[in-house]
């Protein structure tokens, strides 16, 4: 970096380069007087440099966490999927400015924050449903939690503060508890209750493959091969503050080919020839498979309206659409389907997750292995010989007597 001193009025001054501006590409210089001398002034022009070229400067800034958020929030919006962007945005404005947006970036802490989250677990829910609380779930505010963490991490990176407060901050402790499962008893219910339905197969799909809720809404006909029996989902529908939109898989392995059972299949079948009839008499050029007959596009919370709908006149208790995936999963892995598999059917980004999700599973899953791992060690053990049960004196006595008459 260039720099230079010179004599002012009230002292000697020093200026020299700090880099160009990361966003126009324009020089950026720096510069502090009152020296009384060159030679102070020239040691502190190189002490400057040293820890700029370090990384280790921090200019004084009164750039408060509301202004910071709205930057990062412009910044990285070309950079996530526009539904996590929302999610940003959301849980930033709405539960973090309104209480500490005027606070300084720079004198932001993790006692701050900790505070913060208090605040929200006993008072920071905008509207109450019912005989809810007026506090925010651990779950949400421990959300709130990892999107400051993601969004001061940058602000370190960008050289605002010197340590990101949030890594020091306490999140908050959230409980785990076994997803809420229908049996696979429970699910035939279902099935055999809405099998005049018009989308049958749409149901029939979700509950024997496991997949999203956006993945159904989204699924197209080029994505369903009736000759290989696969599905291979190209994209998905998301929900962005009410309004549907296309949006990304969560996973990769979220684009995977998905073979069909053959009652699936055929339902799916039966289904693609009523919508191949339905496009050419209303005339829409609409792909996606499951939309209404005129070719309008299916809201996904529409679709678990209906789910939720049917589950009552069924009979059966009211679930999240999301929780069939979990009733999925559960079936398979009880029936013995390797993880693996289950995993990469539900796309999952690894085994692991799947194992540790699903973990209210392996108690009983454990019991089943010990007993066949001990057969293919020690082999199938004889069934025991009852006992011979000794005869009676009565019955001693009669049976000479027997022979004899």
């Amino acid at each position: 970096m260039k720099g230079s001193v010179y004599k002012r009025p009230n002292g000697w001054e020093y200026k020299h380069d700090i880099g160009p501006d990361p966003l126009t590409g324009k020089r950026r210089t720096t510069s502090r007087g009152g020296f009384k001398t060159k030679t102070e002034a020239t040691r502190a022009m190189r002490e400057s440099i040293a820890r700029f070229e370090e990384g280790r400067h921090m200019a004084p800034s009164r750039r408060t966490v509301e202004e910071f958020i709205k930057e990062w929030l412009a910044a990285v919006r070309p950079s996530v999927a526009k539904g996590t962007w929302v999610k940003y945005r959301n849980y930033l404005t709405l539960y973090v400015v309104p209480v500490i947006g005027t606070t300084t970036l720079q004198e932001l802490t993790a006692r701050r924050l900790d505070l913060l989250y208090g605040h929200l677990l006993d008072g920071g829910r905008l509207h109450r449903r019912g005989q809810q609380g007026s506090g925010l779930a651990p779950a949400t505010v421990a959300v709130v939690h990892q999107t400051l963490r993601r969004a001061l991490g940058d602000a370190v990176k960008w050289g605002y503060i010197r340590r990101n407060p949030a890594e020091d901050a306490h999140r908050p402790r959230v409980g785990r508890r076994a997803p809420t499962v229908w049996t696979s008893d429970q699910l035939r219910v279902f099935i055999d209750h809405i099998r005049d339905d018009r989308l049958y197969a749409m149901y029939l799909l979700l509950i024997t493959t496991g997949v999203r809720r956006g993945t159904l809404a989204g699924l197209r006909r080029a994505d369903v091969d009736l000759d290989l029996g696969t599905i291979s989902p190209s994209t998905t529908r998301v929900v962005i503050d009410g309004q549907a939109d296309d949006g990304e898989q969560k996973t990769l392995s979220g684009y995977r080919p998905l073979s069909l059972d053959p009652l699936t299949l055929e339902a799916l079948r039966a289904y693609i020839a009523t919508w191949e009839v339905d496009r050419k008499t209303f005339g829409h050029t609409n792909e996606r498979l499951f939309c209404w007959p005129d070719g309008t596009a299916i809201h996904p919370d529409t679709i678990t309206d209906w789910f939720q709908g049917y589950a009552r006149t069924a009979g059966l208790p009211v679930i999240r659409l999301h929780d069939v995936r979990h009733s999925y999963a559960s079936a398979a892995l009880k029936a013995g389907v390797h993880p693996k598999v289950v995993s990469e059917r539900l796309g999952h980004a690894s085994v692991a997750f799947t194992l540790s999700f699903y973990s209210h599973v392996i108690p009983g899953m454990d019991k089943d292995a010990a007993d066949e791992i001990a057969s293919v060690i020690l082999g199938t053990p004889e069934p025991p010989t009852a006992p011979a049960v000794p005869e009676s004196p009565d019955e001693m006595e009669e049976g000479p007597q027997a022979e004899s008459a």
